[in-house]
């Protein structure tokens, strides 16, 4: 099993399409063997699912995620646990734990201006659909 988690500075990154670096487990009977943080750098907004495909990827933590992005990551058969938010091994442990804290339903339906991520929305009225941190 391959786990792939956006990350930025050791936590798990809150906007798939804008991630820059995934952290990838390799999980063998339950336990990580090994990770390595791999840049994603140049890979674009529709090439991220593929990204990971190359890299025999099968499961994925993020935080918010478009529409688009889940469509292309069930297609290729990836299992996708998005709206998680915290430490990124600490993610991993607790997905193999069985333990994993998310939202299935987190999506994320609009275009970001600058440096907004996805996840760092109030629930009041700007949310524009987006999921994240609850």
């Amino acid at each position: 099993m391959k786990i792939a988690v956006t990350y930025e500075n050791g936590q798990v990154f809150q906007h798939f399409g804008h991630c820059e670096n995934f952290k990838i487990y390799n999980v063998e009977d339950g336990k990580v063997t090994d990770s390595q943080v791999v840049s994603a750098v140049g890979s674009g907004h529709g090439a991220l699912a593929g990204f990971l495909k190359q890299r025999d990827v099968d499961t994925l933590i993020c935080g918010g995620i478009g529409g688009g992005a889940r469509t292309a990551l069930a297609e290729i058969g990836i299992s996708l646990y998005p709206g998680a938010s915290g430490d990124a091994d600490a993610n991993v442990a607790a997905l193999l734990a069985g333990q994993l804290v998310y939202d299935p339903d987190t999506m994320c339906s609009h275009h970001h201006e600058g440096g907004h991520n996805c996840g760092e929305h109030s629930r009041g009225e700007d949310k524009h659909g987006c999921g994240g941190n609850h």
